[in-house]
């Protein structure tokens, strides 16, 4: 009988998760991860295969416990404004953008896998703004880029609009 696993492996996954959420898949060496999770490098291996299983797995957890209960929150938000206010409050520095964002800059276009995962959660997130808003879904994708793309500009250190003006921009579109 083999020894019984010294580590919480869901535990593991959340720790991943926020280390490539701050430092990209490439900026995370497999050092960083068995010092930041505190588990052996052997055990590691053993229950991920790699650091990229290890990766995949975090994205996958993200985006169940992060992105997709996000978007089925802000399909509950009554219009445009509201819809927003929730999606930049959400994604102003918390969890539930940062892991998502660098998967889809730096692994969905030539990781197959983070792709699929990284489409699922902008499907989830384009969908909840077309059911809200009543727009198409080039409607829906515009909105939801915008606020994704208020948080890539924060995250990369670049001034944009506060959250206030989109958020005025929103009223005025209805």
């Amino acid at each position: 009988m083999g020894r019984p696993r010294a580590f919480d492996e869901e535990q593991a996954v959340r720790t991943a998760a926020e280390l490539f959420a701050v430092r990209g898949y490439e900026g995370t060496s497999v050092d960083d991860l068995v010092t930041g999770l505190g588990v052996h490098r052997g055990s590691l291996y053993k229950v991920f295969g790699s650091k990229r299983g290890l990766y995949l797995a975090a994205l996958r957890r993200h985006l169940d416990e992060e992105v997709l209960p996000l978007a089925a929150a802000l399909r509950e938000a009554e219009g445009l404004a509201a819809l927003l206010a929730q999606a930049v409050a959400a994604f102003d520095g918390g969890p539930a953008a940062g892991l998502l964002l660098s998967a889809a800059v730096e692994r969905a276009g030539s990781d197959p896998e983070a792709g699929a995962l990284v489409a699922e959660g902008m499907a989830a997130l384009d969908g909840a703004v077309a059911q809200v808003t009543g727009a198409g879904a080039d409607g829906a994708g515009v909105l939801a880029a915008t606020v994704l793309g208020l948080r890539l500009r924060a995250r990369a250190g670049l001034d944009g609009p506060p959250a206030d003006a989109v958020l005025a921009f929103a009223e005025r579109l209805g």
